[in-house]
């Protein structure tokens, strides 16, 4: 279900099957231990999700957490429902500062929103990166590619980035257990029953040694960068109904630096202290895997003090080679010259 309210394309409202995936999720759904009472009130909420709850029959529930949790559903419910649509709930979220909210909800709003915009004629990688704004990542940098892989996928299957560290081993072409995303294997992606078991290669640039201090780079065709900056870009769009363009670079070589935007918690860190004339050291400096130049279409809709200026973008791992995303940073964070 959609609804004609929004900046950019059509927003969506939080129709039944949105909610019955929340209460499908390991804090609602049914365990063996559930009294009749909570069996009766999910039951309940999957039939009609919107169904008004008595607090007699939360006050039923005999497990204080599952009481506790149905409780935090149903506010979440009930906010997004009179939102209008979940990037309007989604926006006012963010926009307040801290979000006083389980992050499986907003992760779940981000996916439900990002969806329909790797519709259509997105390609493999692009639905793949997509995954990168509400899914947790490993990562690991071998043989010079950065490999990243779902950190739960990746968990669940033994050792987290090790997972990935087994490229080194066995062969960049054979980790059997996560395959790499690529053209060869597009097609099992797209039918996949687990679209989370694929490692995206973030790799933007190969360069090649041809000996006697020559070499040159070349930017690769596949670059899990180069996706994740269309999707940001039509992520601006659909909330900001802004045009811009985002394209990876290698470094920020520009003495009239302006403005810059961490993609997660690790870069803004890292770019505000190279903004500042800091130097990190040289662990934190190989945090940082990857670097955006974003450009308005039209500097109008920029802010005046730097109406024309790009904005640099940063992607960082934490020290365990995690990676968490905070696409709101963009929706907060950019210069518009007006709210939108």
């Amino acid at each position: 279900m959609t609804s004609s309210s929004g900046a950019g394309e059509r927003w969506q409202a939080a129709g039944d099957d949105f909610l019955r995936g929340l209460l499908a999720l390991p804090e609602l759904a049914l365990v063996d231990e559930s009294c009749a009472a909570e069996r009766r009130l999910h039951d309940g909420l999957v039939a009609e999700p919107t169904r008004a709850v008595a607090a007699v029959e939360l006050a039923a529930l005999a497990d204080v957490d599952a009481r506790d949790n149905y409780a935090t559903f149903l506010a979440f419910r009930d906010e997004v429902v009179r939102a209008g649509t979940i990037e309007a709930h989604y926006l006012g979220l963010v926009r307040g500062g801290r979000v006083a909210l389980p992050p499986v909800f907003l992760d779940r709003m981000v996916a439900a929103i990002v969806a329909p915009l790797v519709d259509g004629s997105a390609d493999a990688i692009e639905r793949r990166a997509a995954q990168l704004l509400y899914r947790a990542q490993r990562v690991a940098i071998v043989d010079g590619r950065v490999l990243s892989a779902d950190r739960e996928h990746a968990d669940a299957i033994g050792g987290g980035s090790r997972a990935l560290e087994l490229a080194r081993e066995v062969g960049i072409g054979a980790v059997a257990a996560m395959p790499i995303l690529g053209p060869t294997n597009a097609p099992a992606f797209a039918a996949a029953t687990d679209p989370h078991g694929f490692v995206l290669d973030l790799s933007h640039e190969i360069a090649n040694d041809l000996g006697h201090g020559l070499s040159f780079t070349m930017t690769r065709a596949g670059s899990g960068l180069a996706a994740l900056a269309r999707v940001l870009e039509r992520w601006i769009a659909h909330f900001h109904a802004v045009r811009t363009t985002i394209r990876p670079v290698q470094r920020i070589d520009d003495p009239a630096w302006r403005w810059h935007i961490g993609l997660d918690a690790e870069a803004t860190a890292l770019l505000n202290a190279l903004y500042r004339g800091e130097t990190p050291d040289a662990d934190e400096m190989q945090r940082l895997i990857g670097l955006f130049r974003l450009d308005f279409a039209d500097p109008r809709e920029m802010r005046a003090d730097v109406a024309g200026k790009p904005v640099y973008l940063g992607l960082a791992i934490d020290e365990e080679r995690a990676l968490k995303v905070k696409p709101q940073n963009l929706l907060v964070n950019l210069p518009l010259a007006t709210a939108a």
